[in-house]
């Protein structure tokens, strides 16, 4: 068998191609050894590829490897010329195809050998070959470039890794998985995400794959480049190294760079450049919400810095809502929240008044290990302080002092600050002195605060007191300063100082604001000074200073107090042309002015103008209607507003309750305000002073005074202490049963709690004095109000005038009149009602200068314009007719106070019929009962404007 191998080896190759053809044939059969040793080299020789053309022929090394032929068919070689000059053509090989698929080198002629094992029995392994060269090299030395110092290129594309474009902006990782198992097993899938939502990605990814044959799987997928998924057109390609590239790149650029040059990257220059801008629009255009947001929506892959500046921008605005979105869109990107995050959203929660979730927050930041810092309990102190929470913050304030090594000032001043809100100014001066033991210096703030808890108490003294200790400290007196002085003296009732204040503002050299311009306002609204009031209107547009909504909600209030309504609609017009929106505070003054004057159709048209202009009623504008009609005695229709209420989905609140209450007790309607006042309880509303005050003020007015004793007792079990106000309701009931000792004994008490009686007090008990007929103890007072500084009013005059009057003393009661006129007040229509009668009942038995009073007093009413009503004339053309009862200057004078239609045939048949025996007639003329609802209003008007926000 070796012997047929051998011819068929010597009848392949023919001595014509072995040798040159200037040899002889001879030349092969020469001698037995080298036949021998040409025979031996031929079987070992092989064709030549058309790469070995290219270099010198070599007995020890080839080029190509063999390949054993299919037929008996000669070869057909082209001739080769040795020194051809010109160039020969590279014929393309058959086998590269076949081989490269197989990864098998072209030039291994030792690896052919190991597979024809025959032909290494029959002639020794070649010597072995030079160190194989790398492809990028061998490409080098077909192309015939010459070699150069460059360093070897690096291969950048990561085997099994393909990118896939055009992928729908909703689709998921485990999706695409899906879809590219089916080509070989999947080592990782990336799909790119929004930086603006992570919900949706950025429309292409990446898929590794893994295993052996990751490269394979890689090709067959990039054959389906162009295939349909999920309605996209997919792109697949190979991945071809570019991000990679580009890190290397980067790497290297900040390897060769010095340690005095930061070098970035183009996205990291321009990610620093959007957080710079983000900065810059946060201090600039704080109040420019929208460029804001912008702002923070052009940073890609914001960082938890630029997170936490969102949630504390919007903690400042109040958006606690935002702050809580923009919160877990950090958590959502994977960024842990750190101190500072958590203590800018528990601070949005408490400039929202939303302390349930301020500590639901807390007790997240303790599961995960997150430690408060002073600023986040300084926080929760000032949050609880909003929301009049004052034992809450003393909590919080003690787990501080615990915790936290030091403490400052502004922790301390938020505490203060929750303390004067519950004007527990006690607390307050103890925090102020404990803080300076610690060596915290008080700052201005706090101050401030002090000065402001002294006017909720309006302790005049104190908060003067506190002002000159700030200027001491070598603070110098801000316009807030001056403000806390202004508004508290407008409260006082003292404008005249508030005045001295500005004044002393102005010298210092600071200027009004809307602030103290509406604190002037106010208190001249409150003394009812409109003139003021709109004269300080008028220096704020002389300022150039654009009124605000609380500076028009107080003109409104002005326009309502003078009655001049339509003034007051127009101004809320001007408002909304002015682009300000009104409030529900803005309405209820106009509401309550048109019910209180019996127009109840233009209240409920402003009702529906407040509903249009945004406003959603609130109990307080149901309460305003309310108090309208109670004021006019319509309790029905107050009533059916109540149960409009409950319809309109508002449930009515304590004040509600009480404004009905006090519409009953007006007209001594015990039992109904009863009724309401255990409606009220048993509902587990509120009870309060004001509403022990109108069941009270039911009481007295008519008469019960066991049962007004009652409730007294009830209000001590409460712990509801007496003030001013319910010691005149009970001092005016006995004074309606005239019983001075009791009164007296109440007036006692009063003085034995350390509570001043006013004016209301002293008018009553002069009152019950008169109705027990002890002018003596009435005088007595008179001179106890002076001494104390209390002036008498017109109704203290005229109560001591039908005091003397009942006691049949008409000359006294004259010379009451003419003091109270030396004092400077104006006699009222009740007055000369009081006194001309008294004079008239009298003057048929007085004096001559009884005469020349009643005449004196007669042409004071004609100059007046005064016009009594048909009783009154009825009355005193009885007393006429028993001074002159043919007529005279008296009759003559009295009768052009008489109402026009004073001579008709009806009224001189009411004449005729009226009883000769009545001589009293106190009671047509004058009752005090009715009298003192006057001052009852006066007090109401007060009570219930606490209560509506006036």
């Amino acid at each position: 068998m070796v012997m047929d191998i051998l011819s068929l080896s010597s009848s392949l190759l023919s001595p014509s191609i072995l040798t040159p053809k200037t040899h002889s044939t001879s030349t092969s059969t020469s001698t037995s050894a080298s036949t021998t040793t040409t025979t031996t080299t031929t079987t070992t020789l092989s064709i030549k590829s058309s790469h070995e053309s290219d270099y010198p022929t070599s007995a020890s090394s080839f080029s190509g490897d063999l390949r054993r032929p299919i037929t008996h068919k000669p070869l057909k070689f082209s001739p080769t010329t040795s020194n051809s000059p010109k160039p020969r053509k590279l014929p393309q090989n058959p086998l590269k195809t076949i081989l490269d698929s197989d990864n098998s080198p072209i030039n291994s002629p030792q690896a052919l050998t190991d597979k024809l094992w025959l032909t290494r029995k029959l002639s020794p392994p070649p010597p072995p070959l030079p160190k194989q060269v790398p492809s990028n090299e061998k490409e080098t030395r077909v192309s015939k470039i010459p070699p150069s110092d460059e360093p070897p290129r690096v291969e950048f594309r990561q085997q099994g890794k393909i990118f896939i474009g055009n992928l729908p902006l909703w689709i998921k990782k485990n999706q695409v998985a899906d879809f590219f198992r089916q080509f070989g097993p999947i080592q990782n899938v990336i799909v790119v995400k929004g930086h603006d939502d992570t919900e949706r990605n950025m429309g292409f990814g990446f898929v590794i794959y893994g295993g052996s044959n990751a490269a394979k799987s890689a090709m067959k997928a990039v054959e389906f480049d162009g295939v349909e998924f999920h309605g996209r057109v997919l792109t697949v390609k190979l991945d071809d190294g570019r991000r990679m590239k580009a890190k290397s790149e980067v790497r290297a650029r900040w390897i060769e760079g010095d340690d005095s040059v930061d070098y970035r990257s183009k996205w990291h220059e321009e990610r620093e450049g959007s957080r710079a801008e983000f900065r810059k629009v946060l201090d600039t255009q704080p109040e420019n919400w929208q460029a804001v947001v912008r702002a923070f929506e052009r940073i890609k892959k914001p960082s938890r810095k630029e997170f936490g500046l969102m949630v504390t921008y919007y903690a400042r605005r109040g958006d606690m809502h935002r702050a809580r979105e923009a919160f877990e869109s950090m958590r959502a990107r994977g960024i842990e929240p750190s101190s500072h995050v958590y203590t800018s959203l528990i601070h949005a929660y408490a400039v929202g008044r939303d302390m349930e979730e301020a500590l639901s927050c807390v007790r997240k930041m303790k599961d995960e290990g997150v430690e408060m810092t002073l600023v986040t309990y300084s926080i929760l102190v000032g949050g609880f302080a909003k929301v009049c929470n004052a034992k809450a913050a003393d909590q919080w304030f003690k787990e501080a002092k615990e915790r936290q090594p030091t403490l400052n000032a502004i922790i301390y001043g938020n505490l203060i600050y929750a303390h004067c809100q519950t004007c527990n100014m006690e607390r307050a001066e103890t925090l102020v002195r404990e803080m300076e033991e610690e060596g915290i210096d008080a700052t201005i703030d706090i101050y401030h605060t002090m000065m402001d808890g002294y006017t909720m108490i309006g302790n005049e003294d104190k908060c003067v007191v506190v002002f000159e200790r700030l200027k001491e400290c070598g603070y110098t007196p801000s316009i807030i300063s001056y403000g806390c002085l202004i508004n508290l003296y407008t409260k006082i009732g003292k404008v005249s100082k508030a005045l001295e204040v500005s004044n002393m503002m102005k010298s210092a050299g600071i200027k009004h604001n809307i602030k103290t311009y509406s604190m002037l306002i106010n208190g001249f609204i409150r003394l009812k000074d409109w003139a003021n009031a709109f004269a300080v209107f008028e220096d704020i547009m002389g300022d150039n200073l654009k009124p605000d909504v609380v500076l028009y909600n107080n003109i409104i209030r002005a326009f309502c107090g003078m009655g001049n309504m339509d003034r007051a609609v127009r101004t809320v017009e001007q408002m909304q042309r002015e682009r300000h929106r009104p409030t529900t505070r803005t309405f209820m003054p106009i509401i309550h002015g048109y019910a209180r004057a019996g127009e109840m159709r233009k209240s409920l048209k402003i009702f529906d103008m407040m509903r249009m202009s945004g406003c959603i009623p609130t109990v307080h504008t149901f309460n305003a209607l309310v108090l309208g009609l109670v004021e006019k005695r319509q309790m029905e229709g107050a009533v059916e507003i109540l149960d409009e209420m409950l319809l309109a989905g508002i449930i009515p609140d304590e004040h509600s309750y009480t404004i009905i209450m006090h519409g009953y007790a007006s007209l001594g309607d015990t039992g109904k305000a009863f009724e309401y006042f255990y409606k009220l309880k048993n509902e587990g509303l509120e009870l309060d002073k004001y509403t022990y005050e109108a069941l009270l003020k039911a009481c007295c007015k008519s008469g019960r005074m066991q049962s007004a004793l009652a409730v007294t007792k009830e209000m001590s079990a409460k712990k509801i202490p007496r003030n001013t106000f319910v010691y005149n309701i009970l001092i005016d009931g006995w004074a309606r049963r005239g019983d001075v000792w009791e009164a007296a004994d109440l007036m006692q008490k009063m003085k034995q709690e350390g509570i001043q009686p006013d004016i209301h007090t002293y008018t009553s008990f002069i009152n019950a004095c008169c109705k027990a007929g002890d002018m003596l103890r009435a005088t007595k007072t008179i001179k106890e109000m002076e001494a104390v500084g209390v002036k008498p009013n017109v109704k203290t005059y005229t109560t001591v005038i039908h005091g003397w009057a009942r006691a049949a003393f008409p000359e006294k009661a004259l010379r009451c009149f003419e003091e109270m006129k030396l004092s400077g007040l104006k006699p009222d229509k009740a007055v000369y009602h009081c006194l001309m009668t008294s004079l008239l009942s009298r003057a048929s038995v007085a004096e001559e200068y009884i005469y020349s009073g009643i005449l004196r007093v007669c042409g004071e009413m004609i100059q007046s314009g005064l016009t009594v009503d048909m009783g009154t004339a009825i009355h005193w053309s009885k007393c006429l007719r028993k001074i002159e009862r043919t007529g005279g200057d008296i009759t003559e004078a009295l009768q052009k106070t008489f109402p026009p239609d004073w001579n008709s045939q009806n009224t001189l048949h009411a004449i005729s019929d009226f009883s000769e025996d009545d001589e009293d007639g106190d009671g047509v003329y004058y009752d005090t009962d009715n009298d003192g609802d006057e001052d009852d209003a006066h007090d109401d008007n007060v009570k219930f404007g606490h209560m509506l926000g006036f």
